[in-house]
């Protein structure tokens, strides 16, 4: 009989996992393409749903046909999210709740996100409570998910090694990262279909989850 144990630390994904801001990006997309004169819909959005924004911004230069300054979209990109973001920041289900009972008890936690550390900055100054250790922002990082590199850069941060974290992910790139880096991945899907296997742990939802509910991860 195995003891079951608390995780040494939590590491969050940001876009669709602690907030519901997926459709920011997608308008924010879409917005970019009208002003180049190109077609791109929410299906085009969804296929980069948890890539580093520099990839994503040249995809979209190469599904456009034109070469667009990379470093450009990924600010302009950012600069929309960030104003839609002043006006209303849609909370994930079940976060906000998880993320007060982890700090109580004193598990460490960071954010793990591909957005801008200004971006990931706005998001956390938002949270009327201390909620992360470190922030690992897309800027912080040489490569991003689904690389192992932001996870394993997090633990490293926290002090912890990564099969003693659970990471929570919403999108097929991020969590591809999270199992690389060795973390105790749990896929929690949004927007996005995260494919099932026999290794992968996907929950419906984090409303309703506890920390007590993460030890069974860890048996």
């Amino acid at each position: 009989m195995f003891a079951r144990r608390l995780p040494k630390a939590v590491l969050w994904d940001l876009d669709g996992t602690l907030i519901d801001s997926e459709p920011y990006w997608m308008k924010s997309e879409i917005e970019l393409a009208t002003r180049h004169d190109f077609d791109w819909t929410e299906e085009d959005g969804k296929s980069l749903v948890g890539m580093a924004l520099k990839d994503s911004a040249k995809i979209m230069g190469e599904r456009f046909g034109v070469e667009l300054d990379t470093e450009a979209t990924v600010q302009e990109l950012t600069d929309s999210v960030t104003a839609q973001l002043r006006k209303e920041i849609p909370w994930r289900p079940g976060a906000q709740e998880l993320l007060r009972e982890m700090r109580r008890r004193g598990v460490k936690t960071a954010l793990v996100t591909m957005s801008l550390r200004r971006m990931a900055l706005q998001v956390v100054e938002a949270i009327p409570f201390d909620a992360f250790d470190v922030i690992v922002a897309g800027d912080d990082v040489v490569h991003g998910k689904p690389h192992a590199e932001p996870y394993l850069k997090a633990a490293a941060l926290l002090g912890v090694e990564p099969h003693e974290c659970v990471a929570f992910e919403d999108s097929i790139s991020g969590i591809l990262s999270a199992e690389a880096a060795g973390t105790k991945a749990v896929g929690i899907p949004n927007v996005v279909r995260i494919p099932a296997n026999p290794d992968r742990i996907l929950w419906p939802t984090l409303e309703g989850v506890r920390l007590k509910d993460l030890k069974n991860l860890f048996r």
